[in-house]
């Protein structure tokens, strides 16, 4: 059928409608069907009004409950506004089946029937689904197939789009077979990305398993879930997979030149997902200077936030070919000192014991271990300019730089201690010798 085939089918049922319209006015069997279709949609107002309200008790879950079976009532709650036009569909149903049985007829009746098919994809579009992409599609293809649907023209409108052969080279596809697969396809990924999502979240709140094993089993998951609605698409859709190998073929030898780096980040992704070298949590610095928190980790690179709020996107070839300091590799220990001077008027035996004593106490430095190893150890460094100079060197769990600033924490120690002790810090001090340069008089 082509288009011009198509308006004059139009035109044709236009001037059925008008005169399908006289004739329901005259008709008593018409009338009919109006007062049941007008009884169908007043009993639908009071089972709505009157069932709905115990509808949305029964399925609202206590406020905070977050539990598979919450998630679920409220799946189904977000669908009450399509309790009235659906309760009124059925019942009309029930009314065509009763006039058809008296009068033979029911087009009134299943007119006003798919109506109310109309309005409940309408509220499906408008106030129940928010994800985009299903949004577009219920815009752009639902409620226009409920309109011809509706409308009764629906089977011509699908034949006609059936008829119409779109070329391509070899290969000619129809329109219908275009918007089967728009629709197949966008449903399909919009599925695969709620399933990635929800196993994502159920793998990374498995905290007995390792941080990197809790990034590959998502990754691994996502690759899987995704490979299977590709192949899902390609099954209902009828396309064999050998017609496309020679298309992906010469598309996998062109872009095989001009993508290297990011097959080259994609394969760095998963090794460094495999051994675990660096992965979300982690406080790395890189060979150029970088450094930061990783907070996510894609197929491509590794996102590092900075103390300061900033996020670095790093490829993750760079993790493989070049130099990298992980600070917090499996919650290692990381040793970090604090500097200081005492007056050369001070018994430097002393020094040791005090300094030691006051930085063990803080709550976040580290003893113990094998032979006392993680105990603060203060040491003499040299003889300066002022004063006799010590480092007092500490263990931590974490990383001495934003939000754990140890460092200042152990000088205060440091301070307090040292005063308490009557032990002078000392300061530069300067000599100033002035010279009469004046030439002695006769």
């Amino acid at each position: 059928m082509d288009q011009s085939q198509l308006l004059e089918t139009i035109r044709s049922y236009a001037l059925q409608g008008v005169d399908l319209a006289k004739g329901w006015l005259l008709s008593p069997a018409a009338w009919t069907q109006f007062a049941l279709l007008l009884v169908a949609y007043v009993a639908a107002l009071y089972l709505t009004k009157r069932f709905r309200p115990l509808i949305e008790k029964y399925l609202s879950p206590p406020e905070g409950q977050e539990s598979a079976f919450a998630k679920a009532r409220r799946f189904l709650l977000m669908f009450a506004p399509l309790l009235l036009p659906l309760v009124a569909y059925g019942l009309t149903g029930i009314g065509e089946s009763v006039t058809r049985s008296l009068f033979g007829s029911g087009e009134v009746i299943a007119f006003g029937k798919r109506v109310f098919m109309l309005l409940a994809a309408r509220i499906l579009v408008r106030e129940i689904i928010e994800d985009p992409l299903l949004r577009v599609l219920g815009r752009y293809f639902l409620l226009p197939v409920a309109a011809l649907y509706a409308v009764g023209l629906l089977d011509d409108v699908m034949a006609w789009l059936d008829a119409t052969v779109l070329p391509l080279g070899n290969l000619s596809f129809s329109l219908l077979f275009l918007i089967r697969f728009v629709i197949v396809g966008g449903a399909i990924f919009w599925l695969g990305r709620w399933s990635n999502d929800q196993s994502s979240a159920f793998i990374k709140s498995q905290q007995e398993m390792r941080p990197a094993m809790r990034e590959l089993a998502a990754k691994a998951t996502e690759i899987a879930i995704f490979g299977v609605a590709f192949l899902l698409v390609m099954n209902i859709m009828g396309i064999s997979l050998t017609s496309l190998a020679v298309l992906t073929g010469a598309i996998g030898v062109g872009l095989g030149f001009g993508l290297q780096k990011i097959a080259s980040n994609f394969i760095s992704g998963i090794i460094l997902l495999l051994e675990g070298q660096a992965t979300v949590g982690d406080y790395v610095e890189l060979d150029g200077g970088e450094a930061g928190t990783i907070v996510k980790m894609t197929a491509r690179a590794a996102i590092l936030e900075t103390y300061d709020g900033k996020w670095i996107v790093v490829p993750n070839e760079d993790f493989i070919t070049t130099r990298v300091v992980n600070y917090s590799d499996s919650g290692s220990a990381n040793r970090y000192e604090a500097p200081f001077s005492v007056s050369y008027d001070t018994d430097i035996n002393r020094v040791p014991g005090i300094i030691e004593e006051a930085v063990g106490k803080l709550d976040f430095v580290l003893s113990g271990g094998e032979g006392g190893a993680l105990d603060p150890d203060c040491e003499l460094r040299g003889f300066g300019d002022s004063g006799v100079d010590f480092a007092v060197e500490f263990w931590v769990n974490g990383i001495d730089d934003g939000k754990n600033k140890f460092t200042p924490r152990v000088l205060f120690a440091i301070w307090n201690a040292l005063k308490a002790h009557d032990i002078e810090i000392p300061y530069p001090h300067r000599v100033v010798e002035l010279r009469d340069q004046r030439a002695p008089e006769a």
